[in-house]
């Protein structure tokens, strides 16, 4: 994003009082901030910050695709309106984001709002506006921590009209990295031929677009006391991405950088099964995926929040080029201290570790231009 410097004047990184990580850039150069955020990620003997000298974390290198923030403005619409939010989202501060990336090395976090605004009854009017709104603070917080976060900027879908004029905007103003999507709104995925102007939009642009998951209207429950999160949030992965296989939509938005969450929950798994099947099942399937499935599957970028566990990364690089694969945290819901936890004990050699924790969404991200 451009808001995250303001003037070019050495592309050295320094460190502020406050334990942050400031490039010392000022045109607002996209080009420039990655340039400073490789040279850290790839670093192994800049100091750390003073704040880490008092923890055990390590220094700033990793960038975090999937990380969350929800404003106090939001926060507040939701105890006005008496909606129940998980403790994580409800309790939110930049501050102890920035505590959690420092703790948890992280130099960059790419800021997403997860799955909606989750106030019902909002007037459409009230809806835009708190979705520009939102996309605004994730600007305002990028300035006021130099370096330290990017942003796919939030869309009022399934408003389709409005969320073409919120790419605009988020694109063209903000100069945004991307942009966020749900996988599913009400019981239509991705893949739904009414989505198809907004994702021919993103593909026009050559939009890198994260997607994250919830629990889909049609199954959001599997027992009273079990979290969607659970088994739903996963599963709706695994129905969007073959909602976007099967319909097209992957070989029509050849130019979107897409990524998905959670290792791309079991669609290494299903892959082989899914290929095979539909050779005899699917009628049109040349006309659909016309360089065939596997090469639909393993060109999109999966993130490890909260899968990086040996299974499921033996089973993710097993299938996709290493490449495809970047380092997430799922925060405030998953602490960024865990996650890289997780991946450091998950047996990778050390040219996969940095590959993952930083060198595969800073190639992805200049992709943009």
């Amino acid at each position: 994003m451009t808001m995250l410097c303001d003037s070019v004047a050495s592309p050295a990184a320094t460190t502020s009082s406050a334990g942050c990580v400031h490039f010392a850039c000022g045109c607002g150069s996209r080009r420039m901030f990655l340039r400073g955020a490789g040279a850290l990620a790839a670093s192994s003997v800049l100091p750390a910050p003073a704040v880490l000298a008092q923890t055990p974390a390590v220094k700033p290198h990793r960038i975090d695709i999937h990380h969350h923030f929800f404003p106090p403005f939001l926060q507040k619409a939701w105890r006005d309106g008496n909606v129940r939010t998980a403790t994580p989202a409800r309790n939110w501060t930049l501050k102890a984001t920035v505590e959690q990336m420092d703790q948890g090395g992280v130099a960059t976090a790419m800021l997403s709002v997860p799955t909606g605004l989750n106030l019902k009854g909002l007037a459409r009017d009230d809806t835009l506006r708190m979705t520009r709104t939102c996309n605004d603070y994730a600007v305002q917080a990028a300035k006021d921590n130099p370096g330290r976060f990017g942003l796919f900027a939030f869309l009022p879908m399934p408003d389709i009209d409005a969320s073409l004029k919120e790419i605009a905007y988020a694109l063209d103003t903000l100069k945004a990295d991307g942009i966020g999507l749900q996988t599913s709104y009400g019981n239509k995925w991705l893949g739904d031929p009414a989505f198809k102007p907004v994702l021919d939009e993103l593909n026009r642009r050559k939009t890198v677009v994260f997607v994250h998951p919830l629990g889909a209207e049609c199954c959001n429950q599997l027992m009273s006391y079990v979290p969607a999160s659970f088994t739903e949030y996963p599963q709706d992965t695994n129905r969007t991405v073959m909602s976007l296989l099967f319909s097209g939509t992957f070989a029509r938005t050849r130019d979107i950088r897409w990524i998905f969450c959670h290792g791309g929950a079991a669609v290494p798994l299903l892959a082989g099964r899914v290929a095979a099947l539909a050779k005899f099942q699917i009628r049109n399937l040349k006309e659909l995926a016309p360089e065939g499935i596997d090469f639909e599957l393993k060109r999109l970028y999966y993130e490890t929040a909260n899968a990086a566990y040996a299974p499921n990364l033996a089973a993710l690089l097993k299938y996709v080029p290493l490449s495809q694969v970047m380092f997430g945290s799922d925060y405030p819901y998953v602490k960024v201290t865990d996650n890289a936890a997780d991946l450091m004990g998950a047996g990778l050699a050390s040219a996969e570790l940095k590959a993952i924790e930083a060198e595969n969404a800073l190639r992805l991200l200049r992709l943009k231009g």
